[in-house]
Order: structure tokens, then sequence, then C-alpha cells
């Protein structure tokens, strides 16, 4: 039996993780060990998703989360490390482009223990995203590189990563998506805004490249404040705090809410006219659900969304945010563009028999 050692530390990699890690355990020739790192450490963004979603506890927490990129990732992959020479895994799976995914990274390339990249090959192409350095490091560190979409594989052939290293498996937050949409439920305070499911927007700011640039998340607030329908704004501890520091007040109809699970965040992008978000996964969460998406970003690694006409990049402009936010909201129709909902039983298979 092959042991696969998860590294997972930010709310994305949980909702991934929860459809790969079920598939594993329905896999009689794999186990599975999780180092949760701790880079989202508030129990809003980690232990509401461990439980809500089912997914294994971790059998290592190392509480490594905040301070600057440079010494999260580096204590991480000193801790991860240590792990890894005690237990020594057969392969190393690691999510994304976090900091945490850099840091499982190169401490298994380094101890010559091979890597399984999920949500390989893409690329916003902006080197000042930290986000980007980090999967294109993990990219080329990996022997098993699984890719969501065509785009993806592609890309990482125009990279000169060997073909046989390359598994064009599908999205697996689609398999998310399809498995828990039945059970979604919304948050315990809606009722008590007055709204109607259809009557509101759904918005998510965390980015740091708007939440630590004053004028970009200014800028935002601004076009916000022209929406004709309410919107609601789980609100991230990192921006929370800045609009705390900066004591900027978002307009009467942005609602400032607190951080939701995965469970309730499905059940408002199911029932929301419009999402507005940084997220590179509310993205697709937005197209699995059938509604449209304005990203508060300059590039997006999700192209094959804008080149569809369900995505609309508006960065910070006030004027392109109001313009695009009051438009009749189209009605995208999730085709196969992500796989079919089995992209992790694939992951899975192939783990198996590498």
């Amino acid at each position: 039996m092959k042991t696969i050692m998860t590294v997972l530390g930010a709310r994305p990699q949980f909702v991934k993780a929860a459809a790969v890690s079920r598939a594993i355990a329905e896999e009689a020739r794999l186990q599975e060990h999780i180092i949760h790192t701790g880079q989202h450490y508030d129990p809003s963004m980690s232990d509401v998703f461990f439980e809500e979603m089912e997914i294994p506890r971790p059998h290592h927490h190392l509480g490594v989360g905040g301070g600057s990129h440079g010494a999260m990732t580096g204590e991480q992959l000193r801790r991860i490390e240590d792990i890894l020479l005690s237990e020594q895994p057969d392969w190393v799976m690691v999510y994304g482009d976090t900091n945490s995914t850099l840091a499982g990274a190169l401490a298994a390339a380094k101890l010559h223990i091979p890597v399984a990249h999920v949500e390989a090959g893409l690329r916003s192409f902006n080197r000042r995203m930290p986000e980007e350095i980090n999967r294109v490091l993990t990219d080329h560190l990996a022997e098993l590189l699984f890719v969501p979409t065509q785009g993806a594989e592609q890309q990482l052939q125009r990279e000169g990563i060997a073909p046989e290293r390359i598994h064009l498996t599908g999205d697996v937050m689609l398999d998310a998506a399809l498995h828990y949409r039945k059970r979604a439920r919304p948050p315990a305070w809606f009722d008590a805004l007055g709204m109607e499911p259809g009557g509101f927007l759904l918005c998510t700011i965390h980015r740091a490249e708007n939440t630590d640039s004053p004028q970009r998340l200014a800028d935002i607030f601004k076009g916000l404040a022209a929406a004709k329908l309410p919107i609601l704004l789980p609100l991230h501890p990192r921006t929370r705090k800045t609009l705390e520091r900066l004591q900027l007040k978002p307009a009467a109809q942005v609602h400032l809410v607190p951080p939701v699970g995965y469970l309730e965040m499905t059940w408002l992008e199911m029932n929301c006219q419009t999402v507005i978000t940084d997220s590179g996964g509310v993205q697709k969460e937005a197209y699995f659900h059938g509604k449209p998406c304005l990203t508060l970003r300059d590039e997006t690694e999700w192209t094959e969304l804008v080149d569809l006409g369900v995505n609309t990049l508006t960065g910070a402009d006030p004027e392109r945010i109001a313009e695009y936010l009051n438009a009749p909201p189209c009605a995208p129709s999730c085709g196969d563009v992500y796989g079919d909902g089995r992209a992790a039983r694939m992951i899975a298979r192939i783990l198996a028999e590498s």
C-alpha cells in the first residue's frame, strides 16, 4: 500500500481535498496522511471546512500562519521536512498555488520524494502575484501534474514539461460542487437581512493586491456603491483588518457579514444574482452554479471563463465595476470545460498505479 502525504493550508485546498481524499479512501492501494500547515488559522477559514465536508482530520498540524511570505514558507518548509524524514511517504501531494503548496513541494523534492500537483498548469502571467511564483515553481518540481483544462495542459507542454508527467483529469472543484450542492444551506443570519433568494449580489475580497492597496480597495468599494441590489460580503479577516485600519465605510447596500463555510457559500452562490470576487476558486464556483462573475483583478488564471463570456475582468476600476454590476445578468451553463465531475477518482487511480 502506498502512502500519500497531503499538504494543505488554505480554504481552496480544503475544498479540493474533500473530493480527492474521499477518492483516496475508496482506493484500496492507497492510504493518506494529512499535514495542515495552519496557513489559514482562523476557525472560520479552516475548522469548519474539515467538519462540514468530512475531510479526514490532519495527522500533523503545524500552526504556521501569518508573517511575511518568506518567513511563512521557510518555517513551513522546515517543519514539513522533519515530518517527511520521519514518515518517508511514497508521494507528497500539494494543491494549487499557496505558500503551503510551494513549501510542501520543495521539502519533498529536496528529499527525492516524488511530488503530485493537483491543479497544475495555471498561469496568470503576472509575476508580481505570489501565487504565480508558487504555481510555476511547483509545476517544475512535480513528477505528476494533474491539470484541470486543456489550456493548462498546453501551457505545461510549452514550458517543456514531459507529456508523460501531465494528466488531464478535469477540475476537482467541480467534483466537490456536484457532491455538496444538495447539502447547501443558507447562513443563519440570512433571513434576518430581509433578502430574497435571487435578490442580492455576492462579493468576496481577500487578495493582497487589493487589500494591501488603500487606493484599490477604496476604488472597489466606490464601484460597489453603484449597485442597485444589496451586496453580501462575507468578510475575510485580512479585509476586515484593512477596512478598520483605513476607517473605510462601505455604502449602505454593502452588508458586511461573517465568513461562511463551504455549504453556506455554495448556497449563496446558487441563490445570488451575480458573483463579484478576486478569488480564483469562486470564479469557477460561480460558473458551476450558473452565475455571471465580475473579477476584481487585472488578469485571471481561469482564462477560459473570460473567453466564454461568463467572467468579466474589472480590476479595481470603479466605473467598470459599476457598469457591469448593474448589467442584465446572463445565465452561463456549465459545460464540460472542467471535465465530468470524476477528476478525483482519476487522480487516485493514477497515484495508485504510479
